[in-house]
């Protein structure tokens, strides 16, 4: 089943045609607290990283053609295969964004980041190939190289601001308790065994799903239910990955769970708002059964968690400056 780009590239935002996330978002009331320095706002992940990067070489030029898949997934979580140092991509300008500062917006908050500026941002395909100067850099060093090139090729300014957001936290049903489809990544299969299951068929208790650890994949099952899993990641990651449920605000994880979990969750959307948002959806396309379990219900029954009403501060990621790159 094919969706459309700028929605399947979010949650994997990938393939099989895996449902990468729809819609990140969050009806949120927030106010800025402020602009804050450069230093004070570096996420973790970018020290660890090692700051700043650039590509040794890097072409970037607008593909009025067919899209052309990237050599690994450009999604905000884990997963990844070196590539020898090599970056192979054809998205818009606000994909790339996305992956460089590795964020998972929700609709409201994608709306927020980018609505202000031109169409071009979200609409127009740039190929971008890309060779770093080692060969062996991990995912989030080839984050650091792409906001490098952004900035050069793109002219892209951006900065963070502190935002007081309605958020939804996530906790467990009962203290000390996992669902029976959330448990330790020790306790399940090692991130070298893949045994995914035959497509169109049913999860069976001896499949494995996603096949690839660090990654947090989706895709339609039989009836227009929707698969949803992750191994060896973060509760952390996971609450992120809420967003796909469309529940109006961001999930931040509040269980005080530390380490790596795997878990698997099946429901079924809403099949006329799913195929308004997703117009690439076949209109001869089976409807999703009305008795499925919903996003909520099924993260209660299946996963042991509960999503409460609460108050955050979140770093918001805002666009300063942004133009068409010069063809090179």
């Amino acid at each position: 089943m094919q969706m459309n780009k700028r929605f399947v590239h979010k949650l994997n935002r990938c393939k099989t045609r895996l449902l990468l996330a729809a819609g990140w978002m969050a009806v949120a009331v927030p106010y800025a607290v402020g602009q804050e320095s450069a230093a004070s706002t570096i996420p973790d992940w970018q020290k660890a990283a090692g700051g700043k990067m650039e590509f040794e070489v890097a072409s970037v030029r607008l593909n009025p053609g067919p899209h052309v898949p990237p050599n690994f997934r450009l999604s905000p979580d884990e997963a990844y295969t070196a590539t020898g140092g090599l970056l192979m991509a054809d998205y818009p300008l606000a994909n790339y964004v996305d992956f460089a500062y590795k964020i998972w917006p929700t609709r409201e908050q994608e709306q927020a980041i980018y609505e202000h500026l031109p169409k071009w941002v979200q609409t127009d395909e740039y190929e971008v190939h890309a060779r770093a100067a080692g060969k062996n850099p991990t995912k989030d060093q080839m984050r650091l190289m792409m906001q490098a090139l952004l900035k050069e090729r793109f002219g892209l300014v951006v900065h963070y601001e502190t935002q007081e957001t309605l958020v939804l936290e996530m906790t467990l049903m009962k203290p000390g308790t996992l669902g029976p489809k959330l448990h330790r990544h020790e306790d399940g299969p090692a991130c070298d065994v893949r045994e995914a299951p035959a497509a169109g068929a049913e999860l069976k208790d001896t499949d494995i799903f996603p096949p690839q650890c660090g990654s947090v994949e989706a895709k339609f099952r039989p009836n227009q239910m929707i698969l949803m899993g992750s191994r060896d990641t973060t509760m952390e990651l996971i609450a992120e990955s809420f967003s796909i449920g469309r529940l109006g605000r961001q999930v931040v994880d509040a269980t005080g769970l530390t380490g790596k979990y795997d878990f698997t969750l099946k429901w079924t959307p809403d099949s006329d708002s799913f195929r308004q948002e997703n117009q690439s959806t076949p209109p001869d396309a089976p409807t999703a059964d009305p008795q499925g379990a919903t996003f909520l219900g099924a993260v209660k029954e299946q996963l042991g968690l509960k999503l409460k009403p609460g108050k955050a501060p979140l770093k918001m990621l805002v666009i300063d400056h942004v133009e068409r790159p010069s063809e090179n």
